[in-house]
């Protein structure tokens, strides 16, 4: 799996972010407020935390405001590094865990010969960060991640379990675009990524609003294969 191939794979693609990174600008610290319970969320960075080093290097991607992950990862003595496409969360995310360092960057921009390089990590959290991609760019954006991690680097990974692509949704009084895979398929996709999966969890999630309905939410820990 070549890094060469994996930056080349977006070529044939355009990206649009329209909107998305506009309505997370404006939701702020509302998503804490609607999304208040993240057990599995919480217990898959608890999974991080045991399988790794003190110390060891963990990226956040779509790291929001910060919480809970890059807090909880950070107050492990991991050195936590935060991305995200809305400069609102960034800000709210360097107010809320100073101990973590936080740019505003697409998952696309650090792809092999992409815009930026933040090096290496021996583990990434992508907590829903992948929904809100278009199915064609997801098996890119997993190669990406693959790329980003050492030999043997861990990925906890969570999804809403859908059969849908770049799909319109209301959003806390927004629209956003969503992705997602029926939980057999993500398997497929993180498979031909280079992944294994040694956990997972499934929780149906029903978000503190009337606005956004009740999902079924997939947690799975996965181990980068060499």
């Amino acid at each position: 799996m070549s890094g060469t191939n994996d930056g080349h794979g977006y070529d044939s693609l355009r990206l649009d972010r329209t909107g998305q990174a506009e309505a997370f600008d404006a939701i702020g610290d509302r998503y804490d407020e609607a999304f208040p319970h993240k057990e599995g969320q919480v217990g898959a960075g608890e999974w991080l935390i045991e399988s790794l080093d003190p110390g060891a290097r963990v990226l956040d991607l779509g790291a929001g405001t910060g919480v809970p992950t890059s807090r909880q990862l950070a107050d492990a003595d991991l050195d936590v590094v935060g991305v995200d496409l809305s400069a609102r969360m960034v800000t709210l995310a360097r107010e809320y865990v100073p101990a973590a360092t936080f740019h505003q960057l697409d998952l696309a921009d650090l792809r092999p010969g992409g815009a930026r390089d933040l090096g290496r990590f021996d583990g990434v959290a992508a907590f829903f960060s992948l929904l809100m991609l278009p199915r064609a760019e997801i098996p890119l954006a997993l190669r990406t991640i693959h790329h980003l991690l050492n030999p043997g680097g861990l990925l906890a990974l969570s999804m809403v379990e859908a059969h849908v692509d770049d799909f319109e949704i209301p959003f806390l009084g927004h629209t956003i675009r969503v992705s997602g895979y029926l939980l057999e398929d993500l398997h497929k996709v993180l498979d031909t990524a280079g992944f294994e999966v040694v956990k997972e969890n499934s929780y149906t999630y029903a978000p503190a609003t009337a606005d956004v309905p009740p999902e079924e939410q997939v947690f799975l820990c996965c181990r980068r294969r060499d």
